[in-house]
């Protein structure tokens, strides 16, 4: 039984092709973000088929997933907003852009909105210290110098995509 699509395991094997044959082991930070793309997060049952299709130990599997910030080894909402309070963005802003979408959405980092739709994360630093404060939606957008205007545009943007069922 596979849990991930033809698709999907393409994807996989376009990454472990990218190493030796006797390291295809190599491919499971790529793996688990195609999984995660697919399912919506890293269960323990994703990151124990990543496993066995790497041919490798699945406490090595849950090691990266835990250990990565952008893996979701918990049901997250439609979005994931994270939002770097590392040091530079803290002192840049970062620190308030959290608390105000606290109070927007009306949760906490790690919590999920009631209808399901957004998730707040404190983010790991993303290399954009310049652009502070910034924040990642879903690991693929970067949002740099993320005043309250621009925050209440995002989460209005995200909602209204929400409604017309994108992500």
């Amino acid at each position: 039984m596979t849990m991930l699509s033809a698709e999907a395991l393409k994807e996989i094997d376009r990454a472990i092709a990218k190493y030796p044959a006797d390291q295809k082991q190599s491919a499971v930070m790529a793996a688990l973000a195609v999984a995660q793309g697919e399912v919506g997060w890293v269960s323990p049952e994703v990151m124990q088929f990543v496993a066995s299709y790497l041919e490798m130990p699945p406490v090595w599997v849950e090691e990266v997933a835990t250990f990565y910030n952008m893996y979701d080894t918990k049901p997250v909402g439609k979005f994931k907003l994270a939002v770097c309070t590392n040091l530079p963005c803290a002192l840049s802003g970062g620190e308030r852009a959290g608390e105000y979408l606290k109070r927007k959405l009306g949760i906490d980092y790690n919590e999920t909105t009631a209808d399901g739709c957004f998730t707040l994360k404190e983010g790991e630093c993303m290399g954009a210290c310049g652009d502070a404060p910034v924040m990642i939606v879903n690991n693929t957008r970067m949002c740099s110098f993320m005043s309250d205007d621009k925050l209440d545009a995002l989460v209005d943007e995200l909602k209204a995509e929400a409604a017309k069922g994108g992500k």
